[in-house]
């Protein structure tokens, strides 16, 4: 079987990770995979891991992207795949537009993936025109239904997004030469009751919500440090500036740690005492919190979206209502008081292999290939 996905680039990001994740694990199992994007800094891993990687700038919001649609076709043509999976809204429409020249008999079968709650409009209805449309979870599913009801139900498939029990267990833990380095990096970390927020330095992951929390549990006494990993796109820094500005008038600022852009998010997550989720506007999946959770570590997060299907299996006292953070601060220091269980085995269909094998699945009912 020969699978081609459009992304816009495979610089960072979930979607971006879910394709890198599905190249290592179609590649594994004899799969060609080949991933036509804008590039990035994930384009070196995904072909040392047994993918093909074609440039192809297509997922810039311009004309430009659309004149590209006859040079899309011609490289399908050449490519002669099984499946044409579309994984974001412009390079969506550009592969469909191009899966539509093509003669009928020529056609691979056509897969979309919906990874986020988009906006309801034309542009964002393209996600639910391919023959198979995977949901990343069941409140996706619902969005798609309630907004585009002319999809055809039978067409859904629910695929969570996963991680890999080899990687993320409850047994893990980082490597003494890591948590020296980590410690001599951020010192005032030592022997403190880190909460972790993990995600991209914008509004919508709730930053700001991260200052009352903190001061509240140090009137507490509670020895509690904000540790913020991500970075703010490039000309969207005046967000991070204004939430450095709040924190300084709280008199905040040594309680929080700003790392950027990190490669090792899972020694972080290991490393730190509770994971968070403070998005202002639900989220499709939520990668980070399993990831914290699969390593046996609690997570606290606003009860909305693909985050809050997760506590409800593994944690449901983390579940909190949107914007409440006096009941964060509350749960937060009965957990600093007495850690709570966190189930020691990953479920599926959260396994790498369950959500490999699910998309494996999809394509073979639209296209039966060997």
């Amino acid at each position: 079987m020969k699978i081609v996905h459009l992304v816009p680039s495979m610089e960072s990001g979930g979607v971006e990770q879910v394709v890198l994740e599905l190249g290592r694990g179609f590649s594994a199992q004899g799969v060609e995979n080949i991933v036509i994007s804008g590039g990035g800094r994930m384009v070196e891993q995904l072909e040392k891991e047994g993918s093909r990687h074609i440039l192809m700038p297509i997922g810039k919001k311009s004309l430009s992207t659309f004149f590209r649609v006859g040079a899309l076709r011609a490289l399908l043509q050449a490519i002669r795949p099984d499946i044409l999976h579309l994984h974001s809204r412009v390079p969506a429409w550009a592969g469909y537009l191009a899966w539509k020249k093509l003669p009928p008999e020529d056609r691979p079968g056509l897969v979309t993936s919906v990874h986020g709650f988009y906006s309801v409009n034309w542009y964002s209805a393209i996600m639910c025109r391919g023959e198979r449309i995977i949901a990343v979870s069941n409140c996706i599913r619902d969005y798609i239904l309630r907004h585009y009801p002319s999809t055809p139900e039978e067409h859904i498939r629910i695929i969570p997004n996963a991680i890999s029990p080899e990687l993320h267990h409850s047994g893990y833990s980082p490597s003494r030469e890591w948590l020296t380095g980590w410690y001599m990096a951020y010192p005032e970390l030592r022997d403190k009751f880190t909460l972790c927020l993990p995600g991209r330095i914008t509004r919508l992951k709730g930053q700001l919500d991260m200052i009352p929390i903190i001061r509240d549990l140090l009137a507490q006494g509670i020895p509690a440090r904000a540790v913020i990993v991500g970075e703010a796109k490039k000309g969207k820094e005046e967000y991070k500036n204004e939430i450095l500005r709040e924190i300084e008038q709280a008199g905040l600022a040594h309680a929080f740690t700003w790392t950027g852009h990190r490669k090792d998010l899972r020694e972080i997550l290991s490393a730190c005492s509770v994971t968070l989720s403070l998005t202002q506007s639900p989220e499709a999946f939520g990668k980070s919190t399993l990831e914290a959770l699969a390593l046996g570590k609690p997570v606290a997060g606003y009860a909305h979206g693909g985050v809050k299907e997760q506590p409800d299996i593994f944690l449901p006292e983390g579940n909190i209502p949107v914007g409440d953070t006096a009941a964060m601060t509350a749960l937060l220091a009965r957990w600093h008081a007495q850690p709570p269980p966190v189930p020691r085995q990953l479920p599926s269909p959260y396994k790498m292999s369950d959500m490999i094998q699910a998309h494996l699945d999809v394509y073979r009912e639209i296209s039966p290939s060997p």
